[in-house]
């Protein structure tokens, strides 16, 4: 990716400028490279909070009650690495 792609998409102020809110700010735990991928996996370091909005029927399947454990999943077709 060119660099000129990669300011444009920062934004004039650098990461601050992105608009992306699932973005969960940690330390990089392991890099592997192989070929022309590479997989990094980061430690997230701060205090997070997911909203999901489903369905009541979801929620009353799910039996779903303040302070049970869950798994709050952000899809999306990519994630950015930023530094």
């Amino acid at each position: 990716v060119p660099v000129a792609e990669i300011e444009r998409l920062r934004g004039a102020g650098g990461s601050d400028q992105l608009s992306a809110r699932n973005r969960f700010a940690g330390v990089i735990r392991r890099v592997e490279v192989e070929g022309l991928l590479a997989q990094v996996e980061i430690d997230v370091t701060e205090p997070a909070r997911l909203v999901a909005i489903i369905t009541r029927d979801s929620a009353e399947q799910l039996g779903l009650k303040p302070g049970m454990s869950a798994v709050g999943v952000v899809k999306a077709t990519s994630v950015m690495v930023e530094r």
